[in-house]
């Protein structure tokens, strides 16, 4: 029996429902005494990060997520999941302690992309972008990545530079939003479904590009699902030193854009 082929745009759609579990419900599910740590130490705290220290089967770690709302209100508590600079140092804060306490680190990601305003660029977006990824691509410690939902842009990147990156089945990653690509490139936002085609953003088409190391199925206990294929990640990873998880780190993201797109398994 055959099953229609889901298209690119309905991922996109999938990926973007507000009844999709945030970064708050899949640590609720997977981790056990989850201590929530706020603040960058510098500026202020930012609620669309959400990071702190937990136990995962036993094993102290730091978890970092994009946070959205399941609701307006909360939507606008949390900029729907795009975070402000002092969102990003606060990760790197994490990050850091992390190292220093040998932790492994775990991050979720769900954002349409960093949040664009004013205030944010004048408190220096870019840089704690930046930064974000420089501390992340550098850590000596095993580090995962989990797309929940849409990562978009640097703002997806900033804590997806890690060893393992998977996805869900109906998560996306792009450079930008469909929107965005298609009025850059034809100047018409609504060729946006063409765009998502183009752009090779789904789950599957980035494991074929070599992005993306696992993809989960949205099928049955998706916690469980996704808790198993941490769990793997980090045996494996944990019997690599830090040094040569960096290195290997480093290769995995300079091979990046080199592969050839694979067509067939």
């Amino acid at each position: 029996m055959s099953h229609r082929k889901v298209s690119a745009a309905e991922r996109v759609k999938l990926a973007r429902d507000s009844l999709r579990p945030t970064t708050k419900e899949y640590i609720e599910a997977i981790f056990d005494d989850f201590f929530p740590m706020a603040g960058d130490r510098n500026h202020g705290e930012d609620p669309s990060i959400l990071g702190g220290l937990a136990l995962f089967r036993g094993l102290p770690v730091t978890v970092i997520g994009h946070q959205k709302g399941s609701d307006l209100e909360e939507n606008l508590k949390y900029r729907f999941g795009m975070p402000n600079p002092e969102g990003y140092r606060k990760a790197i804060r994490l990050m850091e302690q992390a190292e220093k306490f040998g932790r492994p680190v775990i991050t979720f990601i769900d954002t349409p992309g960093a949040y664009p305003g004013i205030e944010a660029e004048a408190g220096g977006q870019g840089e704690a972008i930046a930064r974000c990824i420089a501390v992340m691509s550098r850590l000596r410690v095993p580090t995962v990545s989990v797309f929940i939902g849409e990562g978009g842009s640097g703002g997806a990147l900033a804590i997806g530079v890690s060893d393992r990156t998977i996805m869900l089945e109906n998560s996306i990653f792009s450079i930008l939003s469909p929107e965005g690509f298609a009025s850059i490139l034809w100047k018409d936002a609504s060729r946006w479904e063409e765009a998502a085609e183009v752009m090779k953003l789904t789950a599957e088409d980035l494991r074929r590009l070599g992005i993306c190391d696992r993809v989960v199925l949205e099928k049955g206990n998706i916690f469980v699902s996704l808790s198993r294929e941490i769990e793997t990640a980090l045996q494996q990873l944990q019997k690599i030193s830090g040094e040569n998880l960096a290195k290997e780190r480093y290769r995995k993201l300079r091979r990046i854009g080199t592969l050839k797109y694979k067509t067939e398994d």
